[in-house]
């Protein structure tokens, strides 16, 4: 039985497993992680740093969908 940690989404409670990183858990979520920009703990998180951040219990994210028009 693997163990899961707790963040926040959007606001919503959401659960994902342990060691994974930003880019994963956007698309376990269901998010194009190209698509998206990401606030981390209150902070807007540079796409270079996504690899290398792993989602911690407790992690605050809000993810903004990026969407073209004119």
């Amino acid at each position: 039985m693997s163990q899961q940690i707790n963040l926040i989404v959007n606001g919503e409670n959401r659960s994902c497993p342990p060691f994974c990183t930003l880019p994963k858990i956007l698309q376990q979520l269901g998010y194009n992680p190209r698509l998206v920009a990401v606030e981390y703990n209150g902070e807007i998180l540079h796409r270079q740093l996504w690899e290398q951040t792993e989602i911690q219990s407790g992690d605050r994210l809000e993810v903004v969908t990026i969407v073209g028009g004119g």
